[in-house]
C-alpha cells in the first residue's frame, strides 16, 4: 500500500499526531493517507468532550473502546487523526476541536480551506 507524500498543510514534513492511543489511517501515529483512505483521516486534532458528544450523535462513537480492533476509545485531550469531512461538519455545527496544523496532512486542504483551519490552530505559523 503506497502512501501519499507525508507533508503537512505548510508543505513541510508531516509531524506525528499521536501515539497514545496510536492514530492515523495506517496506525503509524501520523495523519498519512492514500487512495484507500476513503474517509481522508488527515486532520490532527486535540479531542474534546464536546466533539466526542457531537460525533456520537452523528453515529460515530469514538469514545467507546472496541477491543476487537485494538481501539481504546478516545477521551478529552487525546490527539487523533479525524476525517476531514467530519471535522468540517463539526465546524459547521460549532463543535470542531482545535487543530495541530503541522501534524495535519496537506490533503486536508482539498476539503477544508486553510483560513478555516487557522481559526482552530493550536500551532499557528
Amino acid at each position: 500500500m503506497t502512501m501519499d507524500e507525508s507533508v503537512n498543510v505548510f508543505d513541510e514534513p508531516l509531524e506525528p499526531c499521536g501515539t497514545d492511543p496510536v492514530t492515523g489511517f495506517f496506525r503509524d501515529g501520523c495523519c498519512n493517507t492514500n487512495e484507500d483512505d476513503h474517509g481522508c483521516h488527515t486532520v490532527c486534532v486535540a479531542v474534546t468532550d464536546e466533539f466526542l458528544s457531537y460525533t456520537r450523535s452523528q453515529g460515530n462513537d469514538l469514545s467507546t473502546p472496541v477491543p476487537a480492533f485494538g481501539f481504546p476509545g478516545l477521551k478529552q485531550g487525546d490527539s487523533w487523526c479525524l476525517c476531514a469531512s467530519r471535522w468540517l461538519e463539526a465546524h459547521d455545527e460549532g463543535k470542531a476541536p482545535r487543530v495541530f496544523l503541522r501534524r495535519t496532512h496537506k490533503k486536508t486542504l482539498e476539503t477544508v480551506a486553510m483560513d478555516i483551519l487557522r481559526n482552530y490552530a493550536v500551532d499557528l505559523s
